[in-house]
């Protein structure tokens, strides 16, 4: 009966000493060294998997600079935007087109001339940047049609709008005379767009 007691209690010293020992161990042991040794791992097994990101993201890198190239290079080869990189420049260019297609559509200004032009300020900033000249003119019928066909059907593309269209009698302006039918008192807004901005997709024709 005393061996059996005694066994007993035994067991029960173990069990109380067991218990003991896992109170220990989760008031003490458990949050202030387990939980940050597992915080550790976990942050290890984070930073590996970024730097495995990273090193495959390198390999990538010529790549993606190749691609990014040829996308450059079909930007600039894309006929529908004007090459200046300013808005100044573009407008000049603007204006210059202008002159060279009235020149052509008469030669010396006989029966076709720009009473005026004077730069559009764009009121809100758009996804591919626009420069716009306002324009009025005084012409004779196949000047202006031979005008606006050069220039909108020229490279790199102009646009056209706002188009208003006045019949005037024969007149003389700045030594020009529109003989036969009257002339045309034209006023229209001529517009172009810029290149994107680098890192803007180039998917606009």
């Amino acid at each position: 009966m005393r061996a059996a007691n005694a066994d007993r209690d035994r067991w029960l010293a173990l069990a109380i000493l067991l218990a003991l020992l896992g109170l220990a161990y989760l008031v003490l042991v458990h949050p202030w060294w387990t939980v940050p040794m597992l915080q550790v791992n976990e942050r290890i097994d984070d930073l590996r998997e970024r730097d495995l990101r990273a090193r495959m993201a390198l390999r990538q890198a010529p790549e993606v600079r190749k691609q990014l190239e040829a996308v450059r290079a079909q930007s600039a080869g894309i006929p529908g935007f004007m090459p200046q990189r300013s808005p100044e420049l573009a407008t000049s260019a603007l204006v210059q087109r202008l002159e060279t297609a009235v020149l052509e559509a008469s030669p010396g200004n006989r029966s076709c001339a720009i009473i005026n032009r004077s730069p559009l300020t764009e009121a809100r900033k758009q996804r591919f940047p626009r420069v716009a000249v306002q324009v009025r003119m005084r012409c004779g019928n196949p000047e202006l049609a031979a005008v606006l066909h050069s220039l909108e059907s020229g490279s790199p593309r102009m646009f056209i709008d706002n188009l208003n269209v006045l019949t005037l009698g024969n007149f003389r302006s700045r030594g020009m005379r529109v003989e036969g039918g009257g002339g045309l008192d034209v006023s229209f807004d001529l517009y172009g767009y810029l290149q994107p901005p680098a890192g803007a997709p180039a998917d606009a024709r």
